[in-house]
C-alpha cells in the first residue's frame, strides 16, 4: 500500500471512528486520547491529519451536514410520488437512527453552538419543491388543510421523538432492543397513517 493510500485508510478510520463515538454511543467529549484507543492508533496521528480536536469536529459536522442534505435532496427531486417520498423519507432516517442513535441530537446541539446553516439557500429551494408538491396533495385530499410547515412538525417530531428518547423510554418502559426495534419498525405505517387521510 502506498504511503498516500495508507494515509487516506488512517484518516478515514479515524474520522469514521469519531463518528461511531460521537453519533453511535453519544460520547460528544470524547477525547482525541479516546478516539485515538478506539481507533487503535496513536494520538499524534489525529493532530497530524486534523490538527485538534476541534478541527476534526468541525470536519465531521460538515460531513453529517452534507450527507443530511444530500439524502433529503435526492428524495425530495427523484421521480416517486409526494406520499412515496415520505416513506422513502422516514425508511431513511429510522435506517440511520439505527446506525448513529445520537446524529440528531449532536447536530441540534452543534446548531444551537454555531448559530447558523450552511444550506439555507439549498433550503430555500428544497422547501418551494416540498411546498408546490404539497399544494397539489392537498387539493387532491390526501393531506388535511394545513400549512405544510406543520405538516414537516408533524413529519419530524413522529420520526425524531422516538429516536431522541429511546434510552428514556427503554430504561422506564423495561423494553429490549429487538422489542424497541419492532417499535420503529412499526411506526412507519403509524406515522403514514397520521399524515395522510386513508380513502
Amino acid at each position: 500500500m502506498s504511503t498516500v493510500n495508507k494515509d487516506e485508510v488512517t484518516e478515514e478510520l479515524i474520522k469514521n471512528t469519531a463518528k461511531r463515538l460521537f453519533f453511535g454511543e453519544g460520547k460528544f467529549n470524547a477525547t482525541t486520547q479516546e478516539i485515538a484507543d478506539a481507533a487503535g492508533v496513536n494520538r499524534s496521528l489525529i493532530n497530524y491529519y486534523f490538527r485538534s480536536r476541534d478541527k476534526l469536529f468541525e470536519i465531521i459536522f460538515k460531513d453529517a451536514q452534507d450527507n443530511e442534505q444530500e439524502r433529503t435532496k435526492s428524495i425530495m427531486f427523484s421521480e416517486l410520488p409526494f406520499k412515496a417520498k415520505i416513506e422513502e423519507f422516514i425508511d431513511n432516517s429510522f435506517a440511520i437512527a439505527r446506525e448513529y442513535p445520537f446524529l440528531e441530537l449532536y447536530l441540534v446541539t452543534q446548531f444551537n453552538q454555531r448559530s447558523y446553516c450552511k444550506y439555507e439557500h439549498d433550503m430555500d429551494w428544497m422547501l418551494k419543491k416540498f411546498y408546490e408538491e404539497f399544494e397539489v396533495e392537498m387539493t387532491k385530499g390526501t393531506i388535511s388543510k394545513m400549512d405544510p410547515i406543520q405538516f414537516i412538525l408533524n413529519m419530524a417530531s413522529l420520526i425524531s421523538f422516538p429516536i431522541a428518547m429511546r434510552p428514556l423510554f427503554q430504561k422506564s418502559m423495561s423494553l429490549s432492543d429487538e422489542q424497541y426495534e419492532k417499535i420503529l419498525r412499526d411506526r412507519k405505517q403509524i406515522i403514514m397513517n397520521t399524515l395522510f387521510i386513508n380513502h
